[in-house]
C-alpha cells in the first residue's frame, strides 16, 4: 500500500522548520527547532482534511491528558500545545526515536532489555490508570526512546477517560494489539483491555511479530481478528525465553477478562519476578506515591540546606571554649574555681563533692542506657516475632471454565503481601489476587500450592490442590 505524503508543515512563531519525520492517520510530524530555548522538537500537526470539531477535542484531550501525565519518567513530554495559523492544531514535544519499533522486527531484543522496557511503561500505563485515563491503543511503535536510552509512552490521541470508556466510539483500532472485547465492540476499552495490550506489546517486542501473526501466512486484518477471537497465539519461538514469562503473557492475554491479572501492577509484579529468576536487577516500578506533594516547603528547604561545616581546629577551639565557661554562677570559669590553690582553706571541699557529682552521674549514664539497651532489645525481639506470622493459605478451590482450570482461596495477606503459586511442573508466578487460571490440557490435570510472600519472605505453603479438565 503506498504511503501518502507529508502535508505542508506549518510556520509556527519561535520555531524554524528542519525536516519531516513520519506521518500517521490523523497527524504528520515534523522536526522543529525551537528558538528560545533553543533545542530540537517533534511538533504532531492534525490534517487539515481532517480537522472538525470531534477531532479538534480529541487533540485538546489529548494535549491536556499528556500535559497532566507527562510528569512520570515513561511517558512522553509535552511543551506546549496551539493551533497554527492554517487552523491546524500542534502539540510541541519533546523529540525521541522510533528505533524500538524498527529493531524489534529487525533483531531478537536480550529478554533482560524487553523486560526493563515493559515494567517502566507499564508503569506509566498504571500510573494512567491511577489518574482515571486510558491509553487505548497500547502498542510496540508507541514505544519511543529518549536521548539517553529511556523508553517513553506517546500518543494519547484516542486515549478516553475510564467513566467515559464505556460510551466512546473505538477510532483508529490497532488491530495485532487490541484485546477481542474491543475487537468485537463489547467495550470500548477497560483496565483487563489495557493488560492485554501491554501483554501483547512484550510479546511482540520477544517474538519480532504480534502475537497471532503468522509468518509467511495470511495476515490480513480479518484473519487476525478471527485469531485473536478464538485466543490461539503462536509460541514466541525463542530458547531464551522463559517457559513462565510465555505463560504469564498468555495468562494476560486470556480470551475473557477475569482470567487475566486484575490490574497493570499485578502484571508488573509478575514481570519482576521474572527478572529475579533469570539472576537481573528488578526494575523498580514507576508509581507516583499518594503523599508526595503533602511536604511543605519549609521541610524541602530543611532537608537541602547546606550546613556550615567548621574550618580545622575550630570546631576543638570551640569545645575548650565551652568547657571553660559553663556557667555555675561565678563569673570565673569552671576550671579556675576547681583548680587548686594554696592557702585556701575551700580547694579540698570543692573539688571533693565535685568528684563525687561526675562517679554519680557517670553511674546513673550507665544504668540509663542499660535499661534502654534491654528495652530496644525486647522491642526487636516482640517485632521479629510478629512479623515472621506469616498466614498460611486455607483450602484453595478449584474449578473449569472453557478448558481452563481456575483455582482460588480465600485472602489471607495484608497490606503489600503476595502470593507465590507453584504448579505441579515446578513453575512458579507471584500475584496480588486470589484468583489463578492455567490450561491442564486436554484430559491432563495440574496441582497449585499457594505461599503468602511477606516483605520478601514466604510463609508455609498451603495444602497441594489438584484438578483437570
Amino acid at each position: 500500500m503506498a504511503r501518502r505524503l507529508p502535508s505542508t508543515p506549518p510556520t509556527l512563531p519561535g520555531f524554524s522548520y528542519v525536516r519531516a519525520l513520519g506521518s500517521g492517520g490523523f497527524a504528520d510530524v515534523f522536526l522543529y527547532e525551537q528558538n528560545m530555548p533553543r533545542r530540537q522538537v517533534a511538533v504532531k500537526v492534525m490534517l487539515s482534511e481532517v480537522v472538525n470539531e470531534q477531532v479538534r477535542q480529541m487533540f485538546q484531550a489529548e494535549a491536556n491528558l499528556m500535559a497532566q501525565l507527562s510528569t512520570h519518567p515513561s511517558i512522553l513530554t509535552v511543551y506546549q500545545a496551539s493551533v497554527s495559523s492554517d487552523g491546524r492544531p500542534y502539540l510541541v514535544m519533546e523529540l525521541c526515536s522510533a528505533a524500538l519499533s524498527e529493531r524489534y522486527r529487525r533483531e531478537p531484543i536480550p529478554v533482560p532489555e524487553v523486560l526493563r522496557v515493559a515494567i517502566k511503561i507499564a508503569s506509566a500505563v498504571e500510573t494512567a490508570h491511577r489518574a482515571g485515563v486510558l491509553h487505548r491503543d497500547i502498542k510496540p511503535s508507541n514505544i519511543l526512546t529518549t536521548a539517553y536510552g529511556h523508553p517513553v509512552l506517546s500518543d494519547f490521541g484516542i486515549a478516553a477517560t475510564l467513566s467515559e470508556s464505556e460510551r466512546t466510539e473505538s477510532i483508529g483500532l490497532s488491530i495485532p494489539w487490541s484485546a477481542p472485547e474491543v475487537l468485537m465492540d463489547e467495550t470500548a476499552g477497560t483496565v483487563a483491555s489495557e493488560v492485554w495490550s501491554m501483554a501483547a506489546t512484550v510479546y511482540s517486542l520477544l517474538a519480532g511479530r504480534s502475537p497471532f501473526e503468522i509468518p509467511g501466512g495470511e495476515n490480513k486484518s480479518a484473519d487476525l481478528i478471527s485469531r485473536i477471537n478464538r485466543a490461539k497465539m503462536q509460541p514466541i519461538g525463542r530458547n531464551d525465553v522463559p517457559a513462565r514469562l510465555e505463560s504469564i503473557l498468555q495468562r494476560a492475554m486470556s480470551k475473557k477478562p477475569e482470567h487475566r491479572p486484575a490490574s497493570v501492577l499485578e502484571l508488573i509484579r509478575e514481570l519482576q519476578s521474572v527478572e529475579t529468576e533469570l539472576g537481573v536487577p528488578q526494575t523498580p516500578l514507576e508509581v507516583a506515591m499518594d503523599d508526595w506533594a503533602l511536604a511543605t516547603v519549609a521541610d524541602l528547604e530543611d532537608r537541602t540546606r547546606l550546613r556550615g561545616i567548621p574550618a580545622p581546629g575550630q570546631q576543638e577551639r570551640r569545645r575548650r571554649r565551652s568547657r571553660a565557661y559553663e556557667g555555675t554562677g561565678d563569673s570565673r570559669p569552671v576550671g579556675t574555681m576547681l583548680r587548686p590553690q594554696s592557702g585556701s582553706p575551700q580547694t579540698g571541699a570543692v573539688a571533693a563533692p565535685a568528684a563525687r557529682m561526675t562517679w554519680l552521674a557517670w553511674v546513673l549514664v550507665a544504668a540509663s542506657v542499660l535499661v534502654i539497651a534491654l528495652g530496644a532489645t525486647a522491642a526487636m525481639v516482640l517485632f521479629r516475632a510478629a512479623s515472621s506470622e506469616i498466614p498460611t493459605v486455607g483450602a484453595v478451590q478449584a474449578s473449569t471454565d472453557d478448558g481452563r482450570v481456575v483455582f482460588s482461596w480465600d485472602d489471607a495477606g495484608q497490606g503489600d503481601d503476595a502470593y507465590r503459586i507453584t504448579t505441579s511442573d515446578g513453575a512458579t508466578s507471584v500475584q496480588k489476587g486470589t484468583r489463578f487460571a492455567v490450561d491442564a490440557g486436554d484430559g491432563g490435570q495440574v496441582c497449585i500450592t499457594v505461599t503468602v510472600v511477606r516483605d520478601g519472605r514466604p510463609g508455609a505453603a498451603s495444602a497441594e490442590k489438584c484438578a483437570g479438565t
